[in-house]
């Protein structure tokens, strides 16, 4: 079965955000390529002072079965950063201190917090808000609440 990692792109904080997860997750990232490490390629155009600088690639083991991986975006490639609520990553914890946990450091700064870490309908713990880095997550334990969504199916 293919493993689910996520992706993150940014907007020139990479790095910051990576060394914050590294914390949140308690993890050692192995390190940050660089654009300016990148070979020269005829087909790519060149990669600018501005740009050699900011991450092309850094990811983090969250628990030895997933990554969480990232880049900052160039205009050098022809990619524009959109900040948006179109990619959340979904953290479905074991049991209700990792939940609690996870929220709690990810959430520190928040922009926004859309469901504060509560009981649902759905989940014994639940929340869902974007990051201050402007990523969106959801933390999930569904507890005993996870037989009653599979017999309501």
């Amino acid at each position: 079965m293919a493993k689910l990692h996520a992706y993150l792109n940014f907007d020139g904080n990479c790095e910051e955000a990576f060394t914050f997860y590294e914390k949140v997750f308690q993890t050692k990232n192995p390190g940050f390529m660089r654009y300016g490490d990148v070979p020269a390629d005829p087909h790519m155009p060149p990669i600018s002072d501005e740009a050699k600088n900011k991450i092309c690639h850094t990811a983090i083991s969250i628990n030895g079965e997933s990554m969480l991986m990232g880049a900052d975006v160039i205009p050098d490639f022809g990619q524009a950063y959109v900040q948006g609520n179109n990619t959340y990553v979904m953290l479905m914890c074991d049991n209700r201190d990792e939940a609690k946990t996870l929220y709690e450091a990810l959430s520190v700064n928040a922009k926004v917090v859309e469901m504060p870490l509560g009981e649902t309908f759905f989940a014994e713990l639940y929340s869902s808000f974007q990051d201050q880095f402007g990523i969106c997550w959801m933390v999930y334990f569904g507890g005993n609440k996870d037989e009653d969504c599979e017999s309501k199916g």
